[in-house]
């Protein structure tokens, strides 16, 4: 069977969601040494944009697109937990170049929008890399819970991808979402906020489902889970793995004992985890 690598994206939260979205989290500044270009435009709506962080002196460097989490309803590509260990780790020490993404939010646009809005901004991504000393040819697409499930969406659906100008990336990494499989979580006991984001058309659920999207071709892919979820995160993400397998693709499944909150803000700092993250990026190059 051919290896997997699979970026799960947590697309869901461990308790239910508040009525009202809960304040951004505070900025991160850039590192030391990281100049940082922000709210650059790749559509007309004010959400629409994006944040990119540069090294000193970049040429052809690698890049990271990375995608935040917020149940599809609220989050910030500027917070200190989703910019914050990636900068310093990806842009000071390794040298990459890193783009954050903001997207519109339900209920201003439905999920699939919100994939489009990922894929137009990694577009736009590919076409301004060397402008900033980066190599659009070696572009790796990130996301975090609801920002994961929409980048293995983009993984899974290369058309989807392709209608907003995307060109081939070298890999996704999925951190930790639980809506891989999005038909069968709406045909289950779920959390209440799922019905709001996901509506009640099975149809729909089909059409953001990566697992229903899934098709031969598939970029590797790094699906990185908590094993302190209650929802069964990590037993998705071995079953899209497999799926990735069966379809002739490649993709690797990370579990952490970390949470939810934990797989995002964690990643970049020192230790086991960010290594094994660099080892699946390194070997994409």
């Amino acid at each position: 069977m051919p290896r997997v690598l699979v970026l799960l994206l947590a697309a869901a939260c461990a308790a239910p969601l508040p009525a009202a979205a809960p304040p951004e989290s505070t900025a991160a500044s850039p590192a030391a040494g990281v100049r940082r270009i922000a709210d650059l435009p790749y559509g007309p709506d004010p959400r629409q944009r994006m944040d990119a962080y540069l090294p000193a002196n970049a040429q052809a460097a690698p890049v990271l697109v990375m995608v935040h989490g917020g149940a599809w309803m609220f989050g910030d590509k500027a917070a200190a937990s989703v910019v914050g260990p990636k900068v310093e780790h990806w842009v000071r020490e390794r040298g990459f170049v890193l783009v954050s993404v903001g997207y519109r939010f339900v209920p201003q646009v439905d999920v699939a929008q919100q994939a489009q809005d990922v894929a137009r901004a990694l577009a736009a991504v590919q076409s301004q890399a060397p402008s900033w000393g980066g190599d659009p040819a070696r572009v790796v697409l990130m996301g975090h819970s609801a920002g994961a499930h929409l980048v293995a969406l983009l993984a899974a659906s290369a058309p989807l991808a392709r209608q907003q100008g995307v060109r081939p990336w070298l890999g996704t990494v999925a951190l930790d979402s639980a809506a891989l499989d999005t038909a069968a979580l709406m045909q289950r006991p779920h959390l209440r906020f799922y019905d709001r984001v996901f509506g009640t058309d099975p149809a729909f659920w089909r059409r953001v489902s990566p697992t229903d999207q899934l098709a031969p071709g598939t970029a590797p892919l790094l699906l990185v889970c908590s094993t302190q979820r209650r929802d069964g995160s990590c037993a998705q993400a071995r079953a899209f793995a497999d799926r990735v397998a069966a379809s002739g693709g490649r993709a690797e499944l990370l579990p952490q004992d970390l949470s939810h909150g934990e797989i995002d803000a964690e990643l970049g700092l020192p230790g086991g985890y960010t290594s094994a993250v660099d080892g699946f990026i390194r070997s994409l190059r």
